[in-house]
């Protein structure tokens, strides 16, 4: 920079100059032009001062040089590179179904909304799998290229969206789009992979329970088998039906026994009305029937009849005595038929009348009926009775028996269900692949780009542009910044209060 700018500067060093000696005339002039460069760099010259001009044009070429010079460097040497963009969409609804199963239970199987959590958003975990260095490697080896050249995506997601827009850059169109296709289909065999890999580990699990519950219902079954050969029971309903049947038989025997009572009382008063036994009426009965019965007590009647008149004659009177020997003959004969017919002891013969015909028919009838009825009750009785008490041996002894078996069952029952439950939510669970990574789709295949999205010219120029108007705006301050700082210094007048 040259010291002499201004002709204030020339005169300050010539007046010091004679001040003192030769050689105190030269120290003190080097002291005042450094004073003086330090005060005219930063204070600066005049306006029309054209002397200026040389050293604010080199700074100005410097400046231009370092700014466009890079840039032209960037613009000329940059090699070009495409980008391919490309979009997926995960949609916003879950889908679920159920199925009932007879006699099993209800399989069911859901796949929730991906956006359903409010801790998890599956949009940044597959943001963070896009830019993952194996699905890069691996799309990498698609293209038959190292990883490191391959390139990383830029990645943006779209608020309250489920959209993710990628884009990939490669040294020609063809490229890009390739490159874009072989990470998209790096990126759907990596999430095909992780689905079928996270299927295997349930399925191992769930198989590895399945095999439990079976061994549970295998042992479940095996006690009930040994409890039912054990106990004779098939089932514990079985041991139900048994006690429902025991008591109906029970209920039965106390129906007998109040029917029995009531034909031994109806009974019991027909034979005193008659004065006979039913065997007797039977047997009366019987003798009624028959013919020669009839006759023979017909002929007792006439003996009788004929004796009637000669009673009052002496009791050895001849006529008398014949009269009384035709009739005990004429009763002998019929109570001899009588006996050989009915099967009576004479002494039973004796007690009936066996000579008239008895107009008691219907009533001896209604006897021998009410006995034969009484008779058939009370033998029913018997054998319910018989019944009943066999019955309720075995339901007393089967009691704790059919108690261990109806656990068993219904431990059986609950392991069977388990068991069922369980194949049916391992079968509904493999349709189910979308519970952890949700659906995505392709929204927009990898475009063919049709320019370069670098160098990016444009902007370049612009940015050199702009800096070199911020150079020529510094240096236009640099040139009027003596005026500007002597007005910045100046002193301000006081102003005087009036008298």
């Amino acid at each position: 920079m040259m010291l002499n700018d201004t002709p204030l500067a020339s005169a300050e060093a010539t007046t010091l100059s004679t001040a003192s000696g030769r050689g105190g005339r030269l120290l003190f002039k080097r002291r005042t032009w450094r004073e003086l460069s330090w005060l005219r760099l930063v204070g600066g010259g005049r306006l029309d001062d054209a002397g200026r001009l040389p050293r604010y044009g080199v700074i100005a070429l410097l400046g231009a040089a370092a700014i466009w010079t890079p840039i032209g460097a960037y613009l000329a040497k940059a090699p070009l590179r495409y980008s391919s963009e490309l979009s997926l969409i995960l949609p916003g609804s879950g889908s679920s179904a159920s199925v009932n199963l007879d006699q099993l239970g209800q399989a069911s199987s859901a796949a929730p909304s991906p956006f359903s959590s409010s801790t998890v958003s599956p949009t940044e975990t597959y943001k963070r799998l896009l830019s993952a260095d194996r699905i890069l490697a691996a799309a990498a080896a698609r293209r038959g290229m190292a990883p490191r050249d391959f390139g990383k995506p830029r990645i943006e997601l779209v608020d309250q969206t489920g959209l993710i827009q990628l884009e990939l850059t490669g040294p020609s169109p063809e490229e890009a789009q390739a490159r874009a296709g072989a990470l998209l289909a790096a990126f759907f065999s990596a999430l095909d992979a992780l689905r079928h890999d996270e299927q295997a580990q349930r399925r191992g699990s769930e198989d590895r329970a399945i095999e439990e519950y079976r061994a549970t219902v295998a042992a479940t079954r095996a006690e009930v088998a040994r409890l039912q050969s054990d106990s004779g029971l098939a089932s514990a309903a079985q041991y139900a039906a048994l006690v429902s049947e025991t008591d109906a038989l029970r209920a039965r025997v106390a129906d007998l026994s109040a029917q029995l009572d009531d034909r031994t009382e109806a009974e019991a008063s027909l034979e005193t009305r008659l004065g006979v036994t039913p065997e007797l009426a039977a047997a009366l009965l019987k003798l009624q029937a028959d013919a020669q019965h009839a006759a023979l007590a017909t002929a007792a009647a006439e003996a009788a009849a004929a004796l009637a008149p000669l009673s009052r004659l002496g009791p050895g009177h001849p006529e008398r005595r014949t009269a009384e020997a035709g009739f005990a003959a004429a009763r002998a004969r019929m109570l001899a038929h009588a006996e050989a017919l009915t099967g009576l002891a004479p002494a039973q013969l004796a007690t009936l009348d066996l000579t008239r015909a008895d107009e008691r028919a219907g009533l001896l009838r209604d006897l021998v009926a009410a006995e034969t009825a009484r008779a058939g009750l009370a033998a029913e009785r018997a054998s319910q009775r018989a019944r009943l008490a066999t019955m309720e041996t075995r339901v007393e002894a089967l009691r704790a028996p059919a108690a261990r078996l109806e656990d068993g069952e219904r431990n059986f029952r609950v392991a069977e269900t388990v068991l069922a439950s369980a194949m049916a939510r391992s079968g509904s669970a493999k349709t189910d692949l979308y519970a952890s990574y949700p659906l995505v789709q392709v929204l927009e295949d990898p475009s063919l780009p049709d320019a370069p999205s670098s160098p990016r010219r444009g902007l370049a120029i612009a940015a050199g542009g702009a800096a070199t108007i911020f150079l020529l705006i510094g240096l236009t301050l640099g040139w009027v910044r003596k005026p500007l700082i002597g007005r910045l210094l100046a002193p301000r007048p006081v102003a005087t209060a009036a008298p």
